[in-house]
C-alpha cells in the first residue's frame, strides 16, 4: 500500500541556520522525525530544488519540498479491539477513548493500542502519518479524539490545531476548593531532572495556555471545566498542579492522596484508590475538512468519574451557603 506525499513550506526567520532535519520536523509536524530523516536521505526532500543532507543548514525563505511515496507502517497491525465510535464518514472518525488505552504503539506497548484498533476498523489508516491521529490523550485520560481518514483531511486538521482553532473541553476533578476560574499561561518543557515528567519552565519551554472555570465546588475538591488553547503533553495535569490544584488520582504531579480531616471511610477509599487522573475530554469542535462546516461532538462522563462525583456530593459537601455553580 503506497500513496503520494507532495508538500512544501517556506523556512521562517526563526529557523534560519537550522539543520534541515530539525527544520523539517517543525515545518511538517504531522510526520515523525524518523520518517522525515529517511525521506531526506532518500532524496525525497529538497531545498530550493536541490537534494540536501539532514545536517545541511537552511536559510530564511528557502522552499523545503517533500515529494515522496508514503508506505504503510508495517510494524503496526490491526487488532480486534472494541471502539466507541461517536461519528464516522469517509473523511474522519471521532472516537471516545476509554481510560487505560494507549494511543500509539511504543516501547512497552507494542500492541493493544488505539492505533491497532483503528487499523482493524479502517486499514487505509496505515498509509497516514501516525495512522491518522492528529492529537492524543494520555493513557489514563478518557474522551474524544478525531482521526483523519485521508491525507488532505490529516493536513487540514493539523493546520487547525496549529492555528489553535480546534475547541477541546475537558472535565477534571481537582484537589482543593477553588474560589474562581482563571487562565494558566505558562510555558512547558521536559522536567530538568525527571525525564518522564513535564514541567512549567521559563527556559526552553513551549507556549502553553489553559483556561478553566468552576463547575461544582465541594468541601475540599472542585469539579472544573477546562479549555485548551494549546496541546502540550500533560498540559492540564501540569498547569493545575502549578496552580496548587492537582488532579485527583494523579500521583505523578499531585503526590500522595490528600485525605480531608474527618473524611468518611467511603471518601477515603475513593480518593486513595481512584485508578487514574480524573480527567475526561468531553467535547471536541473543529471545521470538517471536507464540508468546511463547524462540527461539535460530545460524550458523557465515564462511570468512574460519575461515581467519584456522586461520592464527593454525598461525603464532601460544601458549606450550606455554597452550592453548585453550574
Amino acid at each position: 500500500m503506497i500513496d503520494k506525499v507532495e508538500l512544501q513550506a517556506s523556512v521562517p526567520q526563526a529557523m534560519h541556520g537550522s539543520r534541515l532535519d530539525q527544520a523539517a520536523a517543525q515545518l511538517f509536524p504531522q510526520y515523525s522525525r524518523s520518517r522525515l530523516q529517511e525521506w531526506i536521505k532518500a532524496g525525497a526532500v529538497s531545498v530550493n530544488g536541490q537534494r540536501c543532507r539532514p545536517r545541511d543548514k537552511v536559510s530564511e525563505g528557502a522552499c523545503v519540498q517533500i515529494d515522496a511515496q508514503l508506505e504503510a507502517e508495517v510494524a503496526w497491525r490491526g487488532e480486534d479491539i472494541a471502539l466507541d465510535i461517536v461519528y464516522e464518514d469517509d473523511t474522519i472518525l471521532v472516537v471516545n477513548k476509554p481510560a487505560g488505552l494507549v494511543v500509539h504503539p511504543a516501547a512497552g506497548h507494542a500492541g493493544g493500542t488505539l492505533v491497532n484498533a483503528l487499523l482493524a476498523h479502517a486499514p487505509e489508516l496505515a498509509l497516514l502519518p501516525r495512522a491518522g491521529i492528529v492529537h492524543r490523550l494520555d493513557m489514563d485520560t478518557s474522551g474524544l479524539l478525531v482521526v483523519a481518514r485521508t491525507l488532505p483531511a490529516h493536513h487540514d486538521l493539523v493546520d487547525q490545531l496549529q492555528a489553535r482553532t480546534v475547541k477541546r473541553e475537558y472535565c477534571a476533578l481537582v484537589i482543593g476548593a477553588m474560589t474562581g476560574g482563571g487562565t494558566v499561561d505558562a510555558a512547558m518543557g521536559r522536567h530538568p531532572r525527571q525525564r518522564k515528567k513535564m514541567a512549567v519552565t521559563a527556559v526552553g519551554g513551549k507556549p502553553a495556555i489553559t483556561h478553566y472555570r468552576l463547575a461544582q465546588r465541594f468541601g475540599h475538591h472542585t469539579r472544573i471545566t477546562v479549555n485548551l488553547e494549546t496541546g502540550r503533553t500533560h498540559q492540564i495535569r501540569v498547569h493545575m498542579a502549578h496552580r496548587h490544584y492537582p488532579l485527583i488520582g494523579d500521583p505523578l504531579y499531585g503526590g500522595r492522596p490528600r485525605i480531608p480531616k474527618g473524611a468518611s471511610d467511603e471518601l477515603i477509599a475513593a480518593l486513595r484508590h481512584f485508578p487514574r487522573q480524573a480527567l475526561h475530554a468531553r467535547s471536541l469542535g473543529f471545521i470538517h475538512p471536507l464540508t468546511e462546516e463547524a462540527v461539535q461532538f460530545e460524550c458523557p462522563l465515564p462511570d468512574d468519574i460519575q461515581g467519584l462525583i456522586a461520592i464527593l456530593e454525598a461525603e464532601d459537601p460544601p458549606l450550606a451557603s455554597d452550592s453548585a455553580l453550574y
